[in-house]
C-alpha cells in the first residue's frame, strides 16, 4: 500500500492535497500572547480589552474580556484563497449582549467576533469609495482596509443575517450565531471566505490580508466574555 500513495496523490484533484495552514493554534506553554498576534486599539479614548491565553474546558485559547471597552487582536496574513478558502475555529461566550443592535452605531458592540481584511481589485473600487479610504485611513491608520467581512455572535438577529456595518458599507457583518442556546460551551465554525466575500462584496477579492478577533462593548457599556482557539485553513472539500 504504501508504494501507491505517491501515485495517488499524483491521481487526486489538487483540491484534495491542499495542507492545513495553521494561523491560531495556541499552547498551554506559552505564557504571553503568541506572536504576530497584537492587540490593536483604534481609539486610543476607549479602554482596551483585554486578552489572554487560558485553559479552557480542555482548550488552550485566547479569552476576551469587554468591559465598556474595544479593542482588537490581530495579525497579519498570507493565505492563497485559490487553494485553502476555508476558514475553521472554534469560539464560545459567556453569555450574549443585551442591548446590542448591530443596526446601529449606538448598538454596534458584540459578544464574540472574528474579522477578515481584504484589499481589492482597484477597479472595483469608485472614486467616492477610494476618497472615503482614503479619508479612514487619515484618521485610523492606513491599515484600515478596503474590505471587511465580520463573523458575530449576536444577541437579536437571526442567524445567517448579512448587514451592512453601522459605520462603514465597506464592513459586512455575518451572524454565526444568536442568542444564548449556544452559550458556555465551544462551538465550532467553518467559512468559505472567498464564497462569502463574492456574496457581500459581488466580486472575488484580490487577497485576504487580516485575522482579528474582539469582544467589543464600548457602545452598550457591558460587559463580555469569549474565547477563540484552532484557527486554520483548509481546502473547500476538506474537512476541519
Amino acid at each position: 500500500m504504501k508504494y501507491l500513495l505517491p501515485l495517488l496523490a499524483l491521481l487526486l484533484p489538487a483540491t484534495c492535497l491542499a495542507e492545513t495552514v495553521w494561523v491560531g493554534r495556541f499552547a498551554s506553554t506559552e505564557r504571553d500572547l503568541p506572536a504576530p498576534w497584537r492587540v490593536v486599539q483604534l481609539d486610543k479614548d476607549i479602554r482596551p480589552t483585554r486578552y489572554r491565553l487560558r485553559e479552557w474546558d480542555g482548550v488552550t485559547a485566547i479569552e476576551a474580556h469587554a468591559v465598556k471597552s474595544m479593542a482588537l487582536l490581530a495579525r497579519r496574513l498570507a493565505i492563497d484563497l485559490a487553494k485553502t478558502p476555508v476558514l475553521c475555529w472554534r469560539w464560545r461566550i459567556d453569555t450574549p449582549l443585551i442591548t446590542a443592535d448591530m443596526t446601529t452605531k449606538a448598538g454596534d458592540d458584540y459578544a464574540a467576533r472574528v474579522y477578515l481584511s481584504f484589499d481589492v481589485p482597484p477597479e472595483t473600487l469608485g472614486l467616492g469609495t477610494r476618497l472615503t479610504l482614503k479619508l479612514a485611513r487619515s484618521l485610523r491608520g492606513i491599515e484600515v482596509p478596503d474590505a471587511a467581512i465580520n463573523y458575530i455572535w449576536d444577541n437579536r438577529h437571526a442567524v445567517g443575517t448579512w448587514q451592512a456595518n453601522a459605520y462603514s458599507d465597506r464592513t459586512r457583518m455575518q451572524v454565526l450565531r444568536s442568542g444564548a442556546a449556544d452559550a458556555g460551551r465551544w462551538v465550532e465554525e467553518r467559512r468559505d471566505l472567498a464564497a462569502d466575500f463574492r456574496h457581500a462584496f459581488g466580486h472575488a477579492p484580490a487577497r485576504l490580508t487580516g485575522l482579528a478577533i474582539a469582544s467589543d462593548t464600548d457602545n452598550t457599556g457591558e460587559e463580555a466574555r469569549a474565547g477563540f482557539a484552532d484557527f486554520r485553513f483548509v481546502g473547500k472539500d476538506e474537512a476541519c
